[in-house]
């Protein structure tokens, strides 16, 4: 038992939150870099919807007007402004969740999950605004940088400090119900693959077996993210590249119908796979890093945790014995 205790409480030290916060940098960042071309082609759709009204003539119309290059446009943006937002995103959520779960006693899995995600993606898009607000003058507007380098000055020089977040309200708009869309659905997803499609304990499942799990889980989370989020995006980019002064003139502008159409199949098509590929590799390096889950267990009369080697994405790190109240808490979350 002492082994286990020794174990547990490095899972509860900074250092455990510390790879939660490297996985999400390394698998945001990543896989944000990745879609980077798609990413250039729906900014331009959300800024210029005549010009770009499609996926394949956008792309094309990029290519013969600007070059391939244009499609990686913003690259830097993507890589470090999202890979320092998923650092933010997913490490502050495994800590928040364990806030929470202690604070929120008699509330269901459902409500932890808003609040913990919802807390960690205010100080995400804190971290996020400059890399964003750069990033979209430099994928819509050629000659105004190269990249990060040049970007933030000038935008600096033009605008002063806050230009750097005049997006911060819309972009809360927007990540804060996709954050809290995509990790509830998230949850939900894998206890609901397990139980009623598998049909089996997660434990009774082979690492591979669990990782699919987690792909699937992803990409249903993104989609609803994507649909539930989709109109502040679209203001988001409108602001950014002034097409409006104020949100309000930003919504009047784009149309009601617009607000929630524009891009959306373009976001839903490369939205979903970065989410899919985000939390595989999250649960991989969490796997790699040796971030097992715990889980309870209650026998002999005796309650207390019990070490599963595990994909620790669903469920709490805890150890050692626990009081009644908040063993019960803390049940709810690992879904026993």
């Amino acid at each position: 038992m002492m082994r286990v205790e020794e174990r547990a409480y490095r899972e509860l030290s900074p250092g455990y939150y510390g790879i939660c916060t490297v996985g999400g940098m390394l698998s945001a960042g990543t896989t944000h870099l990745a879609i980077t071309p798609l990413d250039v082609l729906k900014v331009n759709m959300q800024v210029n919807p005549i010009k770009y009204n499609g996926i394949s003539s956008g792309f094309n119309t990029l290519w013969k007007e600007q070059g391939p290059s244009a499609l990686w446009r913003g690259w830097s943006g993507k890589l470090f402004g999202y890979g320092v937002q998923g650092g933010f995103k997913f490490g502050l959520y495994e800590y928040f969740k364990r806030v929470y779960s202690d604070v929120l006693v008699d509330q269901n899995r459902t409500v932890i999950f808003f609040v913990s995600s919802a807390s960690a993606q205010v100080f995400a898009d804190v971290a996020l605004c400059p890399f964003e607000a750069v990033k979209v003058q430099v994928q819509t507007q050629p000659n105004f940088a190269k990249g990060l380098v040049d970007g933030f000055p000038k935008l600096y020089a033009a605008e002063g400090l806050s230009g750097f977040y005049k997006g911060l309200f819309p972009l809360w708009g927007r990540n804060l119900p996709f954050s809290m869309t995509m990790f509830a659905t998230f949850e939900h997803s894998i206890d609901f693959i397990y139980s009623n499609i598998i049909q089996r304990k997660k434990e009774d499942c082979s690492v591979a077996q669990q990782l699919g799990v987690t792909c699937l889980a992803g990409y249903a989370a993104g989609a609803f993210g994507t649909l539930i989020s989709n109109p502040a995006d679209n203001i988001v980019s409108s602001l950014y590249n002034k097409k409006a002064a104020n949100v309000l003139q930003a919504v009047k502008n784009i149309g009601f119908v617009d607000l929630f159409t524009r891009s959306l199949p373009l976001r839903i098509a490369f939205v979903g796979p970065v989410v899919t590929m985000q939390w595989f590799f999250y649960d991989t390096i969490k796997v790699l890093s040796g971030a097992y889950e715990w889980r309870a267990y209650q026998a002999h009369g005796r309650r207390g945790w019990i070490h599963l080697k595990l994909v620790g994405t669903t469920n709490y790190c805890l150890l050692q014995l626990q009081e009644k109240k908040k063993l019960s808490t803390l049940q709810k979350l690992t879904a026993i």
